[in-house]
């Protein structure tokens, strides 16, 4: 199984929060950029945060930076978003993408990334 596997979309009201999981194959899990994208209907899809699994480093979408947090566990090849302070507008499907590119900082591109998981949706309403 290369795709990863999102799971913990779901509802919630405005200044709530949720945590989404990303389980990832052992396989190809080292050396790998992790990201969380999301995608609004009728919008682009857009970079939301990244993770270089072997140093742990995360950047974010300064939009989103605060709220928003990434982060690993190693041991359980897994990756989540934690979103805080939710707003209408964070309204979406979100993905997890993975991808073996030199420079996880610049993560924003989606041709960038290999692996795709098929999303969790993420609805806040008002």
């Amino acid at each position: 199984q290369l795709q990863p596997v999102e799971s913990g979309g779901g509802s919630v009201q405005a200044g709530g929060s949720l945590r989404l999981s990303c389980a990832v194959s052992s396989y190809i899990y080292s050396g790998a950029c992790l990201a969380w994208f999301r995608q609004a209907p009728g919008k682009e899809r857009e970079g939301v945060a990244s993770i270089d699994a072997d140093s742990g480093r995360t950047y974010y979408s300064d939009s989103l930076k605060g709220r928003f947090t990434i982060s690993q566990d190693s041991a359980k090849k897994t990756v989540y978003l934690q979103m805080n302070s939710l707003k209408p507008e964070d309204t979406a499907m979100y993905y997890c993408a993975l991808g073996t590119f030199f420079g996880c900082n610049s993560f924003s591109r989606p041709d960038r990334y290999t692996n795709w998981g098929q999303g969790t949706q993420v609805t806040v309403s008002s």
